[in-house]
C-alpha cells in the first residue's frame, strides 16, 4: 500500500496532516519530558552503585518513573515544542517517510537538548541510536550517500575530539564533552561530511551569543562553561527542516 494512502483520506490536505502530526506530538512530547527527567537519574544511579552490587540508598527506579509522569510546566513546554516540531516536519515534507524520520530525529534532539540543559549530560542511550539511525536512513542514499554519512559520522566525532584535546593541552580548560562529540557524529551520519560544518558553526555562534548575554546579565561567570548540546540540537533541527529536499525519500 502506498505511503500516500493516509494523504488521500485527509481531504483538508497538508494543513490537516500537519495539525494531526502536531496533536500526536503533544503526548509524545509529554513522554519525552518524563524520559528527560528519568534517564539522567538512571545514569547517576548506575554511577553510584557500589562495586559489591548492593543497592544504593535511593528510591527504586520504578518509583522515579511513576513520579515523573506528571504534567507540569516543563513537561507541558516539552509537549508543545514537540508538537510544533512534528507539525513542521509534515508541513515541510508532507505525509512521507522523510517526515516520519524527521519526527524521530527532532524528538531525539529535543530530548537531548532538554537533558543537557538541565543536567549537563548527553546520554549514550539517545546519541548512539540516533547515530546508527542516521546511517540506516542513508543506507540507500535517502539524504546523502552512505560513504558521505560514514565519513560525516567519523569526522563529526574526531574533529571536536581533536579541538577539545588541543584546547585542554594549551589552556587546561575543558570545552565540549564526549557527549557533544557523539551528538556531532550523529549529525554527521544524518547530513553527511559536506554539511557537517554548518550545524557546528551555527551552534558555536548561538552559544557564543548566549554566553555573552548571560555574562552581561551577571548570570554566567568567567570560565564557566555552557552546555553545548542544546545549540547543536537546535542547529540540527533547523538544518533538517530547512535543507532536506522534499520528495528525496522514496514514496512507497
Amino acid at each position: 500500500m502506498s505511503i500516500y494512502f493516509a494523504w488521500q483520506i485527509l481531504h483538508g490536505g497538508q494543513a490537516w496532516a500537519a495539525a494531526l502530526a502536531g496533536l500526536f506530538g503533544l503526548p509524545a512530547g509529554w513522554a519525552l519530558g518524563a524520559l528527560a527527567r528519568v534517564l539522567p537519574r538512571r545514569i547517576e544511579r548506575a554511577w553510584q552503585e557500589p562495586a559489591d552490587g548492593a543497592a544504593p540508598d535511593a528510591p527504586p527506579f520504578s518509583d522515579c518513573v511513576r513520579a515523573d509522569w506528571r504534567l507540569d510546566a516543563r513537561s507541558g513546554a516539552m509537549a508543545l515544542l514537540t508538537g510544533l516540531a512534528f507539525a513542521a516536519c509534515v508541513w515541510r515534507l508532507g505525509v512521507t517517510p522523510a517526515a516520519l524520520c524527521g519526527m524521530v530525529f527532532v524528538a531525539a534532539l529535543i530530548s537531548l537538548a532538554w537533558i543537557d540543559a538541565q543536567t549537563r549530560l548527553l546520554p549514550d542511550a539517545l546519541t548512539l541510536p540516533l547515530l546508527w539511525l542516521g546511517l540506516l536512513v542513508n543506507l540507500h542514499g535517502a539524504l546523502v550517500s552512505l560513504p558521505s554519512a560514514v565519513l560525516g559520522a567519523a569526522a563529526g566525532y574526531l574533529f571536536p575530539w581533536t579541538v577539545y584535546h588541543l584546547m585542554r593541552w594549551r589552556t587546561g580548560l575543558d570545552g565540549m564533552g564526549y557527549g557533544d562529540f557523539k551528538l556531532m557524529a550523529a549529525l554527521g551520519a544524518w547530513f553527511g561530511l559536506a554539511a557537517l560544518p554548518w550545524p557546528l558553526l551555527g551552534a558555536a555562534l548561538a552559544a557564543s551569543a548566549a554566553g555573552l548575554c548571560l555574562r552581561l546579565a551577571g548570570r554566567l561567570q568567567r570560565g564557566q562553561a555552557l552546555p553545548f548540546g542544546p545549540y547543536l540540537a537546535a542547529s540540527g533541527i533547523l538544518m533538517f527542516l530547512g535543507e532536506v529536499p522534499v520528495g528525496h525519500f522514496p514514496a512507497t
